[in-house]
């Protein structure tokens, strides 16, 4: 009965079925979805100039998202080392894929923003990808983890994402930071920090600072990896 009601006789019934043709499975606390998709643009100051936007939820939406899928790589290649797994996780999470992703789901019809044209918020920022990590922040507050996981490996990773296509893709991370700062006119410098031995041989500490600012850190056992860690973190926090 509940569902019939959703569906045809809810005051938001228009808004619920948009949601169930994107995702799949119809809500249950609509104004976490609703949350999910206002952009701080489009928000209201509730407390202490905290704005009722999506950001919280992308914070949360990040986490579990990165969860998932590091769990799904690991049972999913169970002889493929940690470096393939990172790898494989980035490109996955990263910030270009997810706008892409994002806009192939059809979010941008639900995404609320005020002020300029949704192409300008697509230039300069990742609005489509913070949209969809707020979204999975929304269905683990509304369905929980188990529900959450089966929507993202069975609706998103499957029908989504290919593996074999990603691992031929090479991401250089260290290249765009660099042309991100000269573009913008920053320093940018890669400084090997400390080196340990082990048993499986000599790991490299790499930190990355722009303008004299630490913005990622690396390790690897290899300079090269620590270096691509640490510069991919750095395209993370400045959004490239």
């Amino acid at each position: 009965m509940r569902r019939i009601y959703l569906l045809y006789f809810s005051p938001e019934r228009q808004y619920i079925r948009s949601l169930k043709n994107i995702l799949g499975f119809l809500p249950g606390n609509i104004n976490l979805y609703r949350l999910a998709f206002r952009h701080k643009s489009a928000a209201n100051s509730v407390i202490n100039g905290l704005k009722n936007s999506n950001e919280r939820l992308e914070f949360l939406g990040d986490a579990v998202l990165g969860t998932i899928i590091a769990d799904n790589l690991f049972k999913k290649f169970p002889y493929r080392d940690e470096g393939f797994l990172t790898e494989m996780r980035s490109k996955i999470v990263n910030r270009n894929f997810l706008n892409q992703l994002s806009r192939k789901i059809g979010l941008g019809d639900l995404i609320e923003f005020e002020g300029r044209t949704l192409n300008h918020y697509i230039k300069q920022s990742s609005l489509y990808g913070d949209a969809f990590e707020a979204l999975i922040g929304a269905i683990y507050l509304d369905k929980g983890f188990k529900f959450t996981q089966s929507f993202i490996i069975g609706r998103i990773v499957k029908n989504h994402v290919d593996i074999d296509q990603l691992e031929k893709t090479e991401t250089n991370f260290k290249s765009k930071l660099i042309e991100w700062c000269q573009r913008n006119g920053k320093e940018v410098l890669f400084e090997q920090i400390e080196s340990a031995a082990n048993e499986k041989g000599k790991l490299f500490s790499i930190k990355v600072f722009i303008s004299s600012e630490e913005y990622g850190f690396g390790q690897d056992f290899t300079k090269k990896n620590a270096e691509k860690i640490a510069a991919e973190k750095a395209c993370l926090a400045l959004n490239i």
